[in-house]
């Protein structure tokens, strides 16, 4: 039996969406790629022209063993150090399948700190084809009315051999416009990779 879909037809014969469905598209706004550096920020683009952001971070490794981190300005990029609170949870799988887990770290949970906010365990680069790659959404950066929410996800080599995937949630709790962020290692620099910024509609 054939599922009727936009305008009686079948799933196989749907070459457009009927023009009554729109929304999510997503428009490139900056790209930035490391070459040994101390940071990556984004300062401009971040404004009430999108509801909501999303960062993409394609194969980040870092210059020496450390985490993925970032913060927040209200002030372009003045300084960065907007009160945050997050939760973390994570799921791992060791490459010879001997190992395997979802946990919630505590201990990686942020409670109104101006910490910068990690993406997850520490990445190794102890081999040339590990990184770390994942997405941020942020929502409604430019509001004055609510806080400012956000979630991330990554895929990242935390140690020879082990896979993980962390989630990371959170909040900004300012209702002063959020217009820039700042990505960095804990220690060292970010040696290679790529991150975009994009709107979305």
């Amino acid at each position: 039996m054939a599922i009727n879909l936009a305008n009686n037809n079948s799933l196989a014969n749907i070459t457009a969406l009927p023009s009554s469905v729109s929304g999510g598209a997503m428009t490139l706004l900056a790209t930035q790629t490391a070459s040994g550096s101390a940071t990556l920020s984004f300062t401009s683009g971040i404004d009430s022209t999108y509801d909501s952001y999303v960062f993409k971070f394609i194969n980040i490794h870092p210059s020496a063993e450390s985490r993925f981190v970032f913060q927040t300005s209200t002030n372009g990029g003045s300084s960065y150090g907007v009160t945050a609170t997050t939760t973390f949870f994570q799921a791992y799988h060791k490459e010879d399948n001997s190992a395997q887990g979802l946990t919630y770290n505590t201990g990686e949970d942020q409670a109104q700190s101006t910490d910068f906010i990690n993406f997850g365990e520490q990445i190794d680069p102890s081999s040339s084809d590990h990184s770390n790659s994942g997405e941020l959404f942020v929502y409604s950066p430019s509001s004055t009315t609510f806080v400012k929410h956000f979630m991330a996800r990554q895929s990242q080599n935390y140690v020879v051999g082990y896979l993980n995937t962390p989630f990371i949630a959170g909040y900004f709790n300012t209702t002063t416009a959020i217009n820039a962020f700042q990505f960095k290692m804990e220690s060292g620099n970010i040696d290679s990779g790529v991150i975009k910024l994009y709107g979305v509609s």
